[in-house]
């Protein structure tokens, strides 16, 4: 089975991390989001790709190939983006002709599923979550029996709360081709977007039978706090607990969990809980926790909590001398 992701988003909710890199490849839990994905993707079997790529589509290329030199990964410019539907499209020719199927899963989504069962589930299957806020999302509306009656993106008065994740296992891509060639030929737009969701509504509409599946968790890593979410729940799943070992650093305490990079420099420190940091970054005389630390950086006399540094940054803090006497009380917020 092929899968196709789509990456070629801006991601300005993540800005100013994503002005110099995509937002597929924001470090979290010692990873890139995009690395999880197609290592939970490789790990149920999938070794074809299909990327949709725009905004520094170059580096997601360049990523891929050297991280994962063994897929045979396809890569399609979508230019101008115009919402996933549009992306698929651009891509339609790469997967219509799939006999087997295909999945598709967004490029900032990271889904704790059992991938396998999914795959082995007959039909065309929607992966979906209960939310709170449901007008924020595309939803998905079934009958007593399961079937998907309808999907609906960011409706104003949701009739339903199970809101899609970003995860769809098409069982017939031929015909999902023919029904995005429908909506941009028929410049149906939702939001002023071609959606995803607007073809699959074509695809009910003509007896396609769907079904959906619930996911454990799903992170849309779109934003600073589902990121630091996403990173803290990655970092504390039970293998990897099992499996980290960390270095000796002189006087530094590590509270785990924490992913530390290569040849990093830490002294004088306490590291943790849920702190993920790149390779080769210097940390002195710093508190860290709940944070994502990129490579290359350098952090001194700070406190840091719920914090999102890049690599190649600096960061300071202040040093104080303090003789304080009794009933005194000093505030620095």
């Amino acid at each position: 089975m092929k899968a196709v992701i789509p990456v070629a988003g801006i991601g300005s909710r993540l800005r100013p991390h994503t002005h110099t890199q995509p937002k597929s490849l924001v470090p979290v839990a010692g990873n890139t989001i995009l690395g999880h994905i197609i290592d939970r993707l490789v790990g149920a079997g999938i070794e074809d790709f299909v990327f949709v790529i725009g905004y520094l589509g170059e580096k997601i290329e360049s990523y891929v190939r050297r991280q994962y030199p063994n897929l045979r990964s396809e890569f399609v410019v979508q230019e101008p983006r115009e919402g996933i539907g549009h992306a698929l499209w651009v891509a339609r020719e790469y997967f219509r002709h799939e006999t087997d199927g295909m999945l598709i899963l967004l490029g900032d989504t990271i889904v704790d599923v059992d991938l396998s069962q999914l795959l082995d589930t007959p039909g065309t299957v929607l992966a979906v979550k209960e939310v709170k806020t449901p007008s924020m999302f595309g939803l998905v509306e079934t009958d007593a029996t399961g079937q998907v009656t309808k999907v609906v993106e960011k409706p104003r008065i949701p009739k339903s709360n199970h809101a899609l994740v970003g995860l769809y296992k098409i069982a017939n891509p031929e015909r999902l081709a023919v029904a995005l060639e429908r909506i941009i030929a028929d410049e149906q737009r939702t939001h002023n977007e071609y959606q995803l969701t607007d073809a699959l509504m074509l695809l009910i509409n003509e007896g396609e039978e769907m079904t959906t599946t619930p996911v454990d968790n799903w992170f849309d890593c779109g934003r600073k706090e589902s990121l630091l979410e996403a990173n803290a729940r990655l970092l504390n799943r039970p293998e990897f607990l099992v499996t980290r070992e960390y270095p000796e650093f002189p006087d530094t305490i590590i509270i785990p969990p924490v992913s530390i990079g290569r040849d990093c420099q830490i002294r004088h420190s306490i590291i943790g809980p849920n702190v993920a940091i790149g390779d080769r970054t210097i940390v002195r005389n710093t508190i860290i926790s709940d944070s994502i630390i990129g490579s290359y950086s350098e952090l001194r006399s700070a406190v840091m909590q719920d914090c999102i540094v890049g690599s190649d940054a600096s960061f300071s803090g202040l040093n104080h001398s303090l003789n304080i006497g009794d009933n005194t009380e000093i505030n620095y917020s």
